[in-house]
């Protein structure tokens, strides 16, 4: 069985914000970005819109949409999943390595 989680997500239907408490660690300036990503994605494209952790601890970016949405635009929300991807990259890299560490309890290899 899959173990994803999610971190955080933005829900524009609900006008909702959820970060998981299970990663109160993670910095604040971290958790901001995080706020701002998902609020700012549901207010441009509409829907549903998710931070979640793989099993193998990497970071997946979704979105997701009423079927009854006909102002929601997977075209837009799949340009826009990618650019947030293409230009927070570092911060979600470093999010796989505190999952992989603080989570998953994985040894950090030496590069030498």
């Amino acid at each position: 069985m899959e173990e994803r989680i999610v971190l955080c997500g933005a829900n524009a239907y609900e006008q909702k914000y959820y970060f998981n408490e299970q990663f109160a660690n993670i910095p604040d300036s971290i958790k901001e970005e995080l706020h701002i990503i998902c609020v700012l994605f549901t207010e441009e494209v509409g829907g549903i819109f998710t931070v979640v952790f793989e099993e193998d601890g990497s970071v997946s970016l979704e979105t997701d949409a009423d079927e009854n949405d006909l102002l929601y635009d997977e075209v837009s929300s799949g340009l826009m999943v990618n650019e947030i991807r293409r230009n927070r990259q570092e911060m979600f890299e470093a999010l796989s390595l505190y999952y992989r560490v603080f989570i998953l309890h994985e040894e950090l290899e030496e590069k030498g």
